[in-house]
């Protein structure tokens, strides 16, 4: 263990040095291990003799340097294998650093303060989890806002021992990871480092290793490069990080994480030097992984996992895994990848027993199904527990009755001696009458057939077509068949085991027949929907006969769904996909509607119903394809990232050719956004569909991966972009599915096949087996450690896309210089997160609309502007400041709202530094009228009458317009003026300096505010001056 730094004058005796280097001494005491002679012998009998607290270790480390004659006990061991452990961490993290320092003084320092801070850190995370005193956490988190002056609200998540390096000299240090900062502090030697950092301002986070940084933390902001390293544990720090970061962006990207995040959940109890915060981080970023894993809702929380066996009938083995139980499921993982996945939904389960235990199989558990499956778990480690839990669950687990009839029809809708639509149970949630809520007109019924509303549209327009009964009809039934038998063998439904079989039928392509049953079940889209019965007509109902940007949107693209296809030429086709795609505007108007949903949305239509292609958009928008749809398609931008990383990676000989012809920005879009389907023929982008529902993400980069490798050498000869985009569009337009029972459906890209040698046609079973033999390589979880590296890249990307913008927006009308604005936007955006961070109310964060212009997204209220205003002011008024700031905003605020945009922001500021004499006048003028005055102030437009109009001697009312006032200070200069110009004659008038002149102003002024109402943007251009440079400091 390590040990706080002691002094040893005699770093020989007794002891033996077994290994050494220029600052450290490894030693083992002599009558320990092998040798030692009579010395040794003596030693250990005196070791054996003593009681157990005067025993010495039999091993340990020492600092030393080379012209000092003390050493330092820095660590021991009771065992070669611990001291061993400590002995490599010195070496691997300060041994270099070390050798940097110039004096040997500074060098102890250095390593006495290291290990005091992994001392500290240790017995932090060593105090039992089961005391109620919050200990060191808590004083730690008090030392924290004090050293960095934050608020009580800014919650301290975990804190690190670690290095700062400035330069080329580390600075030993506190690191404090707050829910919205990264703090450090240090003080060595007499010297002080103090780092604040948001998290939002972060652009890049990564852990390497390096020649002078052994293993560091590297933190980029848009101005500095931050290294941090020697910590006890950089792996979780390095996760905490990362979560916090990801938090950060969420927040830029989506304003309702403000209010997710902001209060994270209370701990039960709690827990001595344990953050609650770090805990449920920990418990957040659990759920998500194992959401993700078995694709369950985003509701669903993990309750526990524990080690366990699964028998498995089709194989007859005991499959050594994982058991996952939450609110609503068990699931089960293998260890082996790809062995075994279950999900067993609670909903589904009838009993919960334990077996007898046996040698061979202790602590057995068997769990019944709905569907006459059992499934046995054993070497569970706390049966009786566990059961207790799942039974409490099961408890809570409403009984829904329509599980079973939905389940009965899906078997007899997949059944393959079943050439007819089956009828539907009317205690199906599915079964939609004539008169459902589900459509707005009478529902229009094709050759007597059921309604849109209860089935695919491929079962309503099928035409008689030949292949049915050819080569390729055969070829479908022996796919139905291969499907049966998998489903006698692993069993069907939700509850069906997924192995690598599983994997290799949809490989293969999935039967027309069961193609909506399986991408149902494979999405995770069932489960949504059997719990959420009515919900897709509640919300057709509601949202019938409402219009908005979104239904605007969707009208104009309704017709532009696959118009090739019959089923969307008829109005039948058209309102299903109209009322699909308005549900789900109005059911996440966040995203609302976005081009290529429609693309997609009208090909689950083909093979699902409406109620089902609803609950397949949800999954693809909110889960499988996340941020995807929205106004700014980040998902896809962040996939796109990862794609160019991985093009690096697999193809180093193509990928600067494709970046130096900008071609992957422009082809992963359409590619990644519409799935396929708007670039490749029908018949074959629904295979890649398929498999994207059963492996996600991973499967489409892998195939786009496969589609460059196949194109290599032709795209390694194009001279333009445009080369490149034909040659890739004519070898998708010749992708073909040769075993479609469907009549092929032209398609609108291929104009591009045109020229003089026939197309090479490619098939896409060989192409999907191609990308798997090539790139199945790719993992889930390194894909999601890629898109937080590429997430945090696009969406700082974005924002410094909308500060260009808003600077381009008002620079034409302020006198500060585009750098200045740049700065200036920068502290607006600060103080308007520094209110969702700290603020009392939640009403800061509603106040950006994501739909609104770059320009209005960030806006301050006036305590907000006061604060801002007095740092950045060039007029000081002491004790008046606040006030004169309360006016301003007032006069800046046109539209009344009690909220400023950064326009009407910089506008005030820049009257204030560009402004001329009479500029700066005219701006305090305003500021004694109303607007800029409140009821209480209205006294003040009295005193600045009396100050203005000397000999006005008649009260005014507080309530008297500008137009009496400023037409009672006219006729007295009238009179004034013309004794003057008599007496004095023309050249006095001339004068800047008499009061004549700031009357004539005032008369001047009153005249335009009474002509024309004038607004902020109004105002002259005004010349900039000296005084911008002086501004700019005063930002800063």
């Amino acid at each position: 263990m390590w040990l706080g730094p002691e002094e040893v004058l005699l770093a020989g005796a007794l002891w033996v040095t077994e290994r050494a280097n220029p600052f450290f001494l490894l030693q083992r005491r002599r009558g320990h291990g092998k040798g030692g002679g009579l010395t040794g012998l003596l030693v250990g009998t005196l070791d054996v003799v003593l009681d157990s607290s005067a025993r010495v270790a039999p091993y340990r480390i020492l600092h030393q340097t080379q012209d000092s004659q003390v050493y330092w006990a820095v660590a021991c061991g009771s065992s070669r294998k611990e001291i061993t452990k400590h002995w490599e961490w010195l070496e691997n993290n300060l041994l270099q650093t070390l050798s940097i320092f110039d004096n040997e003084e500074d060098i102890t320092t250095f390593v006495k303060g290291k290990i005091h801070g992994i001392i500290a850190e240790e017995n932090k995370n060593e105090q039992p989890q089961s005391e109620e005193d919050p200990g060191k956490f808590k004083e730690a988190e008090l030392k924290m806002r004090k050293q960095f002056g934050m608020p009580e609200v800014e919650k301290l998540v975990n804190y690190y021992s670690c290095s700062y390096w400035k330069g080329r000299v580390p600075r030993q240090g506190w690191l404090y990871l707050t829910v919205n900062h990264l703090c450090f502090y240090s003080f060595l030697l007499g010297k002080e480092v103090t780092l604040v950092i948001q998290w939002v301002d972060v652009t890049q986070l990564e852990k390497n290793a390096t020649l002078l940084f052994p293993e560091c933390i590297k933190v980029n902001t848009r101005d500095n490069e931050l290294y941090f390293s020697m910590f006890l544990n950089i792996n979780e720090t390095f996760k905490l990080m990362e979560q916090l970061a990801n938090i950060a962006m969420r927040q830029l990207l989506d304003n309702e994480s403000f209010l997710q995040d902001k209060s994270l959940p209370k701990p039960r109890k709690p827990l001595k030097n344990i953050s609650a915060l770090k805990r449920d981080l920990d418990a957040r970023a659990k759920n998500e992984c194992y959401r993700a894993t078995f694709r369950l809702p985003k509701d669903e929380c993990l309750d526990g996992h524990t080690d366990c066996t699964l028998w498995t009938p089709f194989n007859k083995m005991h499959i050594p895994g994982q058991m996952f139980v939450s609110n609503n499921y068990i699931c089960f993982a293998s260890k082996a990848e790809e062995a075994c996945h279950l999900i067993i939904p609670l909903r589904e389960v009838t009993i919960v027993e334990k077996a007898d235990s046996s040698s061979v199989l202790p602590s057995p558990l068997s769990i019944s199904t709905k569907s006459k499956m059992t499934f046995f778990f054993a070497n569970l480690k706390d049966r009786d527990f566990l059961v207790q839990r799942i039974s409490d669950f099961l408890q809570r687990t409403p009984s829904k009755k329509p599980c079973s009839s939905d389940r009965e029809w899906k078997w007899n809708l997949a059944d393959p001696g079943c050439e007819e639509v089956p009828e539907l149970p009317s205690s199906s949630p599915l079964a939609v009458s004539p008169t459902s809520a589900l459509s707005n007109r009478p529902v229009s019924f094709c050759a007597g057939e059921v309604p849109t509303a209860s089935q695919g549209l491929l079962k309503l327009f099928r035409r008689n077509s030949e292949e049915l009964l050819g080569p390729k009809g055969a070829k479908e039934k022996m796919k139905e068949e291969s499907w049966n038998i998998h489903f006698f063998e692993y069993g069907r439904g939700m509850c069906m085991y997924r192995t690598a079989k599983t994997r290799e039928l949809v490989q293969k392509g999935i039967p027309e027949n069961l193609r909506g049953e399986l991408w149902l079940l494979f999405s995770g889209a069932w489960n949504e929907m059997v719990t959420h019965p009515s919900y897709y007509a509640d919300l057709v109902e509601k949202s019938m006969g409402k219009y908005n940007l979104a239904t605007e949107e969707i009208e104009r693209d309704l017709h532009r769904s696959m118009p090739e296809h019959p089923a969307f030429q008829n109005e039948l086709g058209i309102a299903a996909l109209r009322r699909v795609l308005t549900a789900y505007a109005f059911r996440n108007p966040t995203i609302g509607y976005c081009q290529a949903m429609n693309i997609v949305t009208s090909v689950l239509l083909l093979y699902c119903n409406e109620e089902e292609a609803f609950w397949l958009l949800v999954a693809l928008c909110e889960r499988m394809l996340p941020d995807y749809y929205n106004t700014r398609v980040v998902g896809a931008l962040v996939d796109q990232g990862i794609f160019e990383e991985l093009t690096r990676e697999y193809l180093p000989q193509l990928s600067e050719k494709m970046q130096d012809l900008g071609v992957i920005s422009t082809i992963s879009l359409s590619w990644f956004l519409t799935l396929f389907l708007s670039v490749m023929p029908f018949e074959s982008a629904v295979v890649i569909v398929d498999c994207f529902f059963y492996e996600g993400i991973k499967f489409i980069l892998q195939v786009s991966l496969a589609i460059l490798d196949a194109n290599m050498e032709k795209l390694l000869q194009c001279c333009d972009e445009g080369e490149a985009m034909t040659i890739l569009g004519r070898y998708l337009d010749n992708v073909v599915n040769r075993q479609s029972v469907s009549p092929p459906i032209p398609h609108l890209h291929a104009l591009l096949t045109s020229g003089d040698d026939p197309p090479l046609e490619i098939d896409i079973f060989e192409l999907i087996k191609t990308s798997y033999e090539k790139f199945s390589s790719l993992k889930a979880d390194d894909i999601e450690q890629m898109r937080f590296k590429q997430r945090l890249k696009v969406i700082q990307s974005l924002e410094d896309t909308a500060k260009k913008s808003v600077v381009r927006a008002v620079s034409s009308d302020i006198g500060f210089s585009i750098e200045e604005l740049e700065e200036l936007y920068v502290v607006f955006k600060a103080k308007y997160l520094m209110s969702c961070y700290w603020g009392n109310n939640r009403a800061a964060a509603a106040r950006r609309d994501q739909s609104l212009p770059y320009l209005e997204q960030y806006r301050i209220d006036m305590e907000q502007f006061k604060e801002l205003f007095i740092g950045l002011t060039p007029w000081s008024c002491g004790a008046h400041t606040p006030v004169l700031a309360g006016r301003l905003f007032r006069l800046l605020d046109e539209n009344r709202d009690s909220l400023i945009n950064f326009k009407e922001f910089v506008t005030g500021m820049s009257g204030m530094y560009h402004g001329d004499l009479t500029e700066k006048l005219k701006v305090l003028y305003k500021l004694h009228l109303p607007p800029a005055l409140n009821p209480e102030e209205a006294e003040s437009a009295l005193e600045a009458t009396s100050y203005f109009t000397e000999d006005v001697t008649t009260e005014v009312s507080p309530f008297v317009s500008e137009l009496d006032f400023c037409l009672h200070c006219e006729s007295q200069e009238t009179q004034e003026d013309k004794g003057r110009r008599n007496e004095n004659g023309p050249e006095k008038e001339e004068k800047g300096t008499s009061p004549q002149d700031y009357r004539y102003y005032l008369r001047m002024w009153a005249k335009e505010k009474e002509s024309k109402k004038e607004t902020i943007k109004d105002l002259p251009k005004m010349s900039q001056t000296d005084a911008a440079s002086c501004g700019c400091r005063r930002a800063h």
